[in-house]
């Protein structure tokens, strides 16, 4: 990056727990150098539907893309790329990834894809991604990884990927551990904001939004069965996040489509816009004609009514019961099974 584009450089050199450098211990880049760009963002949704994202003031599409399994599964780099610049050419500037994403059999990682655009392209992007790793060392290795993926030196959301139980958030929440070390990261401005991500368990992620100063949360859309495993995030969670100013996002609303042929993943995607509470929903794109359609429907979208928000719950309802996603087996791990 041509140092003209930056302002002022930032070392980072606070301790987070005991022994643990942010900086300086080799974890980061050569001499630990980070700078923020001096030029401000430049967002433009090109006449798309946005809203605020909570309290960060920064306006977002009401649909985010998604860079996961689905787009690790395009074999074409240049064919990735061309639908990265379509999407950002046409308002789609809230990109999300993490450092876990990756298609092994095609040896294809989504990071490094998004920052042959990134590099280029930086300050029109919103860019998301997510450390995995619960050791806070592994995890700022991770982190280094994913901004040199990236070519980026700041991340607009850095969250914590796939919090699973309660017991997943106590360990969270030691000191020194990923709490605590995004939070100095985002003092340090190498993040402006921080988040969590999860699947599963309504009240372990109830139980995050209490546990940290989230900017963000991004989970799954219900899909257990309620009458035998009740997972009420909608209901639970979402009104504890909105009460701590967090921006809420949704994901997995597309996913009915295998279990529930009959639905159409239009109808997915406008039951998902029409739902109260969240701010928008993420969702994955593996073609260029998939990015078009998902436009088209956005410019155009429209609240769905209350009746036929009761019909497509009502279709939803096996979806509810089904049991052999990938997402919902012991030992998932997102955006890497396709």
């Amino acid at each position: 990056m041509k140092s003209s584009n930056y302002s002022r450089r930032i070392f980072i050199k606070s301790t987070v727990g005991t022994g643990l450098m942010v900086a300086g211990s080799g974890m980061l880049a050569s001499g630990s150098l980070f700078r923020m760009s001096g030029s401000a963002a430049k967002y433009d949704a090109k006449g798309l539907p946005t809203v605020l994202l909570g309290s960060t003031g920064v306006p977002i599409p009401r649909m985010a893309i998604g860079l996961g399994s689905r787009f690790c599964t395009i074999k074409s780099t240049d064919e990735a790329l061309q639908l990265l610049q379509y999407a950002l050419d046409n308002g789609l500037y809230y990109w999300d990834t993490a450092w876990a994403y990756e298609n092994k059999e095609l040896g294809v990682v989504s990071e490094v894809r998004l920052g042959e655009v990134v590099k280029t392209r930086r300050n029109e992007i919103f860019l998301s991604t997510k450390v995995t790793s619960r050791n806070p060392d592994e995890a700022m290795r991770q982190i280094e990884s994913s901004l040199k993926r990236l070519n980026t030196d700041h991340l607009d959301i850095l969250k914590i990927h796939s919090v699973t139980t309660v017991a997943d958030v106590d360990k969270l929440s030691e000191k020194g551990n990923l709490i605590e070390l995004l939070q100095k990261l985002k003092e340090q401005k190498i993040c402006r904001f921080i988040g969590f991500t999860g699947h599963t368990d309504a009240e372990a992620l109830k139980l995050m939004t209490e546990r940290g100063k989230f900017d963000s949360m991004l989970f799954a859309m219900n899909h257990y069965n309620m009458a035998t495993n009740p997972q009420k995030r909608t209901e639970l969670v979402i009104p504890a996040a909105k009460a701590k100013g967090m921006g809420v996002m949704l994901m997995k609303v597309v996913r009915p489509r295998e279990t529930v042929k009959a639905l159409k993943t239009t109808d997915l995607l406008r039951f998902g816009l029409s739902l109260k509470g969240p701010d928008g929903i993420i969702v994955g794109m593996d073609s260029l004609e998939v990015v078009k359609s998902n436009l088209e429907l956005l410019r155009n979208f429209k609240p769905l009514d209350d009746t036929r928000m009761q019909e497509l719950a009502q279709q939803l309802t096996p979806f509810y019961r089904h049991e052999n996603l990938p997402w919902m087996q012991e030992g998932y791990s997102d955006g890497q099974w396709a």
